[in-house]
């Protein structure tokens, strides 16, 4: 029987239920030290990240960190598409659509200088397929970046199948708290 990428994404949501704000926290920090130590990070002047929501991984102690050495970049929701924006603190995120805390400033209109690309799931798959929110936005920026996308989760959102329609792009690795995630684990 084949799930749905709807029923997936309550299958998902009820899972995170089953734990508190302080240990997302926690599985963040693990999930973030580990993807600090990859060269590819290491050598990313320019990094397309997210501001996460309570229940993502948890990005913004990150991204405050990081800023002082990287380029950060973050999407903003305008209308049925992602723009990206450069982070320039705290001071200059407002709330946006969806409750998303966005930097103010300029578009980004060079998509090619961003050299990697954190990219958030509701879940994804040992092949890199990846289940967003069902709204489309990362659908639509993802075939822009020629950047390398890893996608960031918590453990007990990697599924052993991902629906993937043929639009969806796929991630060049995915990550939890528990390292990188591969085919050997399913």
């Amino acid at each position: 029987m084949t799930v749905t990428k709807k029923e997936l994404r309550r299958y998902i949501a009820t899972q995170k239920k089953a734990y508190t704000q302080k240990e997302l926290e926690e599985y963040s920090s693990q999930l973030l030290q580990q993807i600090e130590q990859l060269d590819r990070f290491r050598q990313a002047t320019s990094i397309l990240l997210y501001y996460s929501l309570p229940d993502e991984v948890q990005t913004q102690k990150f991204i405050d960190k990081w800023s002082r050495e990287k380029e950060i970049i973050l999407p903003v929701v305008k209308g049925n598409e992602l723009e990206l924006r450069k982070y320039t603190g705290k001071d200059n995120l407002t709330k946006g659509s969806f409750g998303i805390e966005e930097p103010g400033g300029e578009p980004l209109s060079d998509y090619g200088r961003i050299d990697l690309a954190l990219i958030p799931g509701v879940g994804f798959d040992a092949q890199g397929n990846r289940l967003g929110r069902g709204k489309g936005y990362y659908d639509r920026l993802l075939p822009k970046l020629k950047a390398y996308k890893i996608g960031i989760c918590f453990q007990f959102q990697v599924q052993e199948y991902i629906p993937a329609e043929p639009f969806d792009m796929v991630m060049d690795e995915v990550w939890s708290e528990k390292g990188r995630i591969s085919k050997i684990q399913f």
